[in-house]
């Protein structure tokens, strides 16, 4: 046995006790508790929950949070549920919890870096004990499916959902835009299952649904200036590399183009880029895996994977987020429509914002190690994160982090989201440190991954929490650490 089979191994057999704790209070009559995060990773993890305690039988709830802090750990601990389980979150916050809910029954199924000592009482699955990288090569759904799958074998239908997961948290990030590391597990049981289909094409949003110069529009991973959310610009750059957007009255959709009319189309997307001065690696990311849930309707949203993410990140990021558990847990009525409805408003809002700071370039500050968006009042806090993320790619020096932050309305605290590339991390950049470190020392709570993290810090210690974030970024660069979990 090698020692990545030994780590797999030792990870399904931690997802194993998990599940017998579980099935032990199902048994039991107890109330279950599952507490989740609001993004497409959290939201499919909380749906695969859902779906498999129902098939047990058990009373269970399911609540989705903004962050984990000491409220919420306040509730849990006067709450009447007999086992509480964390999907998608937890691991970072072990003191708090420890601190409020010590001594009660917890499952955590996370994938975050652990942080702090985890109490007796409690039981945690997370990849990043066993070595496996859980920024890359497992999500938080991707764990939640390795316990439903311990559960019940017939649970191999929630596979899909792990993958979705997967691509929500981004961790496409090997050869050819595909999942890696024990997610290839998940995407087997899959495919296997007859759930999903993998193949190699241009990754546009709704590459199935929509009329080629909409889903070049709604294309915002990577924003492209000029082109995302330019539904007139996009025909017209399709006219001058004479793709037809029409046969007869209908409009043709990317899945109708040939070989020989993807081939022009990347190209003329790649001199676009090249002429408005973004890196090569911008166009080359429209390239990869593409994975198609081959049960879900064609021409829904929920038939392309990564479209799927969007969906369910969507209703999270909007205040919708029990549409996103009821679609993971099988609504194809009424919340998907409704679902829909959000999905549209949150692309023009992520648009407006997106267009917002390519007209306001003076809100992205260059520091000496780091790169800040002030996002302020201008930029809505729940969608920081997702703003963050598609403008990493288009910045200068791809070896400089983005730390990106909004002022909390009436709460008096800024929400911070950091990410950084892979080149950043390779020199032994960790923002999950980082911001954990600094979050402390300014009163506020933070964590998360090597590549992406999250922070809540009081608006009165903004500035000074940036230059200390820039300043640990410097030293670590110096230090040439090497990366948390990727066993080198």
């Amino acid at each position: 046995m090698t020692a990545k089979e030994g780590q797999v191994k030792a990870l399904l057999k931690s997802s194993s006790e998990a599940a017998d704790v579980i099935r032990e209070h199902v048994e039991a009559g107890g109330l279950v508790r599952v507490e989740s995060h609001l993004d497409a990773d959290g939201l499919a993890a909380a749906g695969i929950m859902g779906v498999a305690l129902n098939r047990l039988g058990a009373r269970f709830v399911i609540r989705i949070e903004r962050w984990l802090d000491e409220q919420v750990v306040k509730g849990l601990s006067t709450g009447r549920q007999d086992l509480t389980i964390f999907t998608d979150m937890g691991s970072g916050y072990l003191d708090i919890l420890s601190d409020g809910l010590s001594g009660k029954d917890v499952l955590i199924l996370d994938h975050h870096q652990p942080v702090g000592e985890l109490p007796e009482s409690f039981i945690q699955v997370n990849p990043h004990m066993f070595g496996i990288d859980g920024s890359r090569d497992l999500s938080g759904a991707g764990v939640a499916y390795l316990v439903a799958k311990s559960l019940d074998e017939r649970n191999v239908d929630l596979s899909y959902l792990g993958v979705v997961g997967a691509l929500g948290d981004l961790q496409d990030k090997n050869e050819g835009r595909s999942l890696g590391g024990v997610n290839t597990t998940i995407v087997k049981d899959a495919t296997e299952a007859g759930l999903l289909e993998v193949e190699q094409d241009l990754l546009l949003f709704g590459r199935e649904t929509r009329p080629i110069h909409k889903a070049l529009a709604y294309t915002t991973s990577p924003f492209i200036p000029g082109i995302s959310g330019e539904e007139d610009k996009s025909l017209a750059l399709l006219s001058t590399l004479g793709i037809k957007t029409k046969d007869g009255d209908r409009w043709r959709a990317l899945r109708d183009l040939s070989k020989d009319e993807k081939r022009r189309l990347f190209s003329g997307i790649a001199e676009y880029a090249a002429s408005k001065g973004l890196r090569s690696e911008v166009a080359i990311s429209l390239i990869g895996a593409v994975y198609t849930l081959k049960r879900e309707e064609p021409w829904t949203p929920l038939r392309d994977a990564r479209e799927f993410a969007m969906l369910l990140n969507a209703t999270g990021r909007m205040g919708k987020n029990g549409l996103g558990v009821a679609i993971c847990m099988g609504d194809r009525g009424r919340c998907l429509q409704e679902a829909n409805r959000v999905l549209e408003e949150y692309r023009l809002t992520i648009t407006k914002y997106l267009n917002w700071l390519a007209e306001n370039p003076d809100r992205i500050e260059e520091l000496n190690n780091i790169y800040v968006v002030h996002g302020g009042t201008s930029i809505d806090e729940k969608v920081i994160s997702t703003i963050s993320t598609m403008i990493l790619p288009n910045l200068p020096n791809p070896e400089k982090p983005l730390i990106a932050y909004s002022l909390i309305p009436e709460e008096d605290y800024i929400k911070v989201s950091a990410r950084a590339s892979y080149p950043a991390i390779e020199k032994g950049v960790n923002l999950g440190e980082i911001l954990h470190s600094a979050s402390e020392r300014f009163s506020g709570e933070g964590g998360g991954h090597d590549v992406a993290a999250g922070a809540y810090i009081p608006a009165r210690e903004a500035e000074s929490f940036i230059k200390y974030v820039d300043d640990l970024v410097g030293r670590q660069l110096s230090k040439g650490e090497k990366r948390i979990g990727d066993g080198s």
